[in-house]
């Protein structure tokens, strides 16, 4: 037995034996472990990815990729199985959207990996409404497992997605619910979903667990969802996730959500994530109102793996943990500092050992990896530093890369500024060759630019809303050619300048904004622009390619936005009483 089992069963058992301080004599002989419980104790184990984003390929160190996790995920299953339990392999979500050789073909190599990696269900994303409901409806079609969410209706009222899925295991039944964020209303391309509506998750969970409970469907009841796990529940402008979920119910009735969308590893140390979590590293969820929280980071870095006991009516975690997929870490000398190479470089090394791809699906994906990689690799530019479109940067502050791409779609139709979201811009673009590959990874949504005139007291009013959407979200907003300073607690500006040619209440201003943007979406005001016909990712390519070489720093940002009443000086961040 393990460590970790041990650790586990050590901690369940102290909940068993306050349950059995009121118990009669006769019931001394409960048992308070699975080895106790002997047969009456079934043994499985629910392994869990999500906001894969089309990375169905290793990266170019050779790290993740579906065929690799293939192998692992067929390890674990043969131990588990080994051992007389079971397992269920569930996604959080976000299979779509990311990487060029997968948004080019609709995410089919991603869902046939999935197929052959054998998944058991999905919760529905936000970024599987990035193409018309046509193409979901046919990645639904080729699915082998069902595509879950009990929160989206069609216009006629009923579900567009099957709410659950009761799984059989060993005489245990086990019911997923499906849950997607209800922000997919202002994350989701309206053009696709506008006849689609979100119901809050908090409220729709509760009616499918009585509806289980009624029909005496299942005797432990999971949640798979696209939501986002937030410490404490502070999610600031993004809707509710995992955690409120989680505390909206009655302790019991949700026993373990395995999530998504936020893209962080769920690893808990006090109140907090634990600190510089690192592959190989110990990770303990998320417990919230006696519901365990599970999340894998992203991209399929990572398999979570939670062996589950269930005896006397209760659910037991014996171990978790992330399981890196040839992941690459620092390599340590004797004293704990990192080796550095004849350049002075930090000497990497895959963490434990390294995961063979999968032969058979390795050759599959192939085929779909090598397709139009010969424009995909067109070089178009270069860049004399690194374009920052990391997203723990740029939907915080203002970016070179954020403002790059405003400055492209303003000047692409003569607008005098141009405002671009931050969950648009998917990448940051390192030093050196710019391909066409870089461009697509950066902007893979396929966005319209458009174009909107509006007098100065209109402008102030839409960018009083805008710029006030506070940091952290993709409705992050990326300005430039405007000068003013934003009252975060007013949501109100005061522009002093615009495109160098002052400000006036009365005077008309054209800029550019995201059609997705436009639409309603991220929450911004909706527009009645003029749609340019200009692509995003279009517009950034000949940007690009017509400058030849981009100098870095020409688009750092220069002072123009002041934010004022915020706990941050990069943007607006007002922490809910």
């Amino acid at each position: 037995m393990t460590n970790k089992l041990v650790k586990g069963l050590l901690a369940t058992a102290v909940l068993a034996a306050l349950a059995g301080c009121n118990s009669s004599d006769d019931d001394n002989n409960t048992p308070t472990t699975c080895a106790e419980a002997g047969d009456a104790c079934t043994q499985f184990t629910v392994l869990h990815t999500n906001d894969n984003h089309g990375r169905f390929w290793e990266n170019k160190d050779g790290e993740y990729g579906m065929a690799a996790r293939k192998t692992l995920i067929n390890q674990i299953r043969a131990e588990v199985e080994s051992a007389g339990g079971h397992t269920l392999l569930l996604s959080g979500g976000d299979i779509n959207t990311g990487v060029p050789e997968s948004d080019l073909q609709n995410a089919i190599p991603d869902f046939i990996g999935m197929n052959e990696i054998a998944y058991d269900a999905m919760a529905v994303g936000n970024h599987e409404f990035d193409n018309p409901l046509a193409i979901l409806d046919s990645q639904r079609s080729i699915a082998n497992f069902p595509m879950l969410a009990a929160n989206i209706y069609k216009a006629d009222g009923t579900r567009y997605f099957d709410a659950y899925k009761v799984f059989d295991i060993n005489g245990v039944k086990v019911a997923v619910i499906g849950l997607t964020t209800e922000d997919t209303a202002k994350l989701g391309n309206p053009e696709f979903i506008s006849e689609l509506t979100f119901t809050d998750p908090k409220e729709e969970v509760a009616k499918v667990i009585q509806e289980i409970n009624d029909a005496g469907e299942a005797d432990l009841i999971f949640a798979t969802t696209h939501m986002g796990h937030y410490a404490n529940g502070e999610h600031g402008s993004n809707a509710p996730g995992d955690v409120a979920l989680a505390n909206a119910l009655d302790a019991g009735q949700l026993h373990a959500v395995i999530g998504g969308h936020s893209q962080n590893p769920v690893c808990m140390e006090g109140d907090g994530y634990a600190e510089d979590f690192k592959p190989g590293d110990e990770c303990k969820p998320d417990v919230q109102n006696g519901t365990f929280i599970m999340q894998a980071h992203e991209w399929g870095k990572y398999v979570g793996r939670a062996d589950f006991e269930y005896f006397n009516g209760e659910l037991h975690l014996a171990s978790y943990n992330l399981v890196p997929v040839n992941l690459l870490g620092t390599v340590l000398d004797e004293n704990g500092e990192p080796v550095l190479d004849e350049e002075g470089n930090e000497v990497e090394e895959i963490v434990g050992e390294k995961i063979e791809p999968d032969a058979e699906l390795l050759e599959l994906l192939s085929f779909y990896q090598e397709q139009g990689q010969e424009r995909l690799d067109e070089v178009i530019a270069a860049t004399d530093g690194l374009l920052d479109g990391e997203r723990s940067n740029v939907r915080y502050m203002q970016t070179n890369l954020g403002r790059l791409i405003a400055i492209a779609q303003a000047e692409k139709v003569n607008a005098d500024f141009g405002v671009m979201n931050s969950g648009g811009v998917r990448a940051s673009i390192e030093q050196g060759e710019i391909s066409y590959r870089d461009v697509l990874t950066v902007q893979p949504f396929g966005n319209m630019v458009t174009l909107s005139t509006m007098t100065g007291a209109q402008v102030s009013e839409y960018l009083g809303n805008v710029a006030s959407l506070q940091i952290g979200a993709g409705a992050y907003a990326q300005i430039t050619g405007v000068k003013m300073t934003v009252d975060c607690e007013a949501q109100s500006v005061a522009i002093s300048d615009i495109n160098g040619k002052g400000y006036s209440d009365t005077e008309t201003y054209t800029f550019t904004v995201p059609s997705y943007n436009a639409a309603g979406g991220d929450g911004y005001p909706v527009l009645t622009p003029v749609q340019t016909g200009y692509v995003d990712a279009d517009v950034l390519y000949g940007y690009f390619k017509d400058a030849g070489s981009i100098v870095a720093a020409d688009y750092n940002p220069v002072g123009d936005i002041v934010y004022e009443n915020s706990e941050s000086v990069e943007g607006c961040k007002i922490t809910a009483n």
